[in-house]
């Protein structure tokens, strides 16, 4: 799993420069650009056996670098590695009483990032941003009502702490841009799929999958350091 979560990194954040380089044309880029972004995350976690959710809210915010290299007609290629505070979990939906059961999960997170922007340099884009991620869990947190009490559900995630606080999958994500001489304005949709489990799921241990499934809808404010 993680050879092949290494050989999909690689793929999709170098086929940005790769792809002009095979042409032999493009019109060389040397724009480096860092800010700050900030969003919702849209969560949930894919578990086997299944437990039932809702979407689980929360926030989402860090540091953007951006390096533009080249540009190949109206294609804009680059690189873009973020450092994020991400609030994660799931929340369970229990049809069969009033309990009530929540858990937060707060993760640092660093994408790298394959970015292909097609448009002006000047003006508006269309952008799609795609590659690995990386997390690290910083805390967690159980939340359920007073008089908690699971009968005839999956249960083993009660009380149980995640056994990896490291995290990997694969991000990706599409937005628009505006380019102006103040700075560059982005808002973009993005999609997370874990490819770690946060719980031990050999044959032995009570879950078979326990991954994260994040939607977020974040801005981000880039400035440009060089051009």
């Amino acid at each position: 799993m993680i050879k092949k979560f290494l050989k999909t990194g690689i793929v999709l954040t170098f086929a940005a420069v790769s792809l002009p380089a095979l042409a032999q044309i493009g019109e060389l880029r040397n724009n480096i650009a860092v800010g700050v972004n900030g969003g919702m995350n849209f969560s949930n976690v894919s578990f086997t056996p299944k437990i039932k959710q809702k979407t689980t809210n929360g926030m989402t915010g860090g540091l953007t670098v951006r390096y533009i290299s080249e540009k190949y007609f109206a294609m804009i290629c680059g690189l873009q590695m973020e450092l994020n505070y991400s609030q994660r979990g799931w929340t369970e939906l229990i049809e069969e009483n009033t309990d009530t059961y929540s858990r937060e999960m707060n993760y640092l997170e660093i994408p790298f990032l394959a970015h292909l922007a097609f448009g002006k340099e000047r003006g508006g884009q269309f952008f799609i941003n795609a590659g690995p991620q990386i997390g690290f869990l910083l805390n967690e947190k159980e939340k359920k009502s007073a008089d908690f009490s699971p009968i005839s559900r999956t249960s083993y995630q009660y009380g149980k702490m995640a056994d990896n606080k490291f995290d990997y999958g694969i991000v990706g994500g599409a937005g628009v841009e505006i380019r102006t001489g103040v700075g560059n304005f982005l808002v973009e949709g993005r999609y997370y799929y874990a490819l770690s489990d946060f719980y031990k799921t050999t044959k032995k241990d009570d879950f078979s999958r326990a991954a994260h499934s994040i939607l977020s809808a974040r801005i981000t404010y880039l400035f440009d350091l060089s051009k």
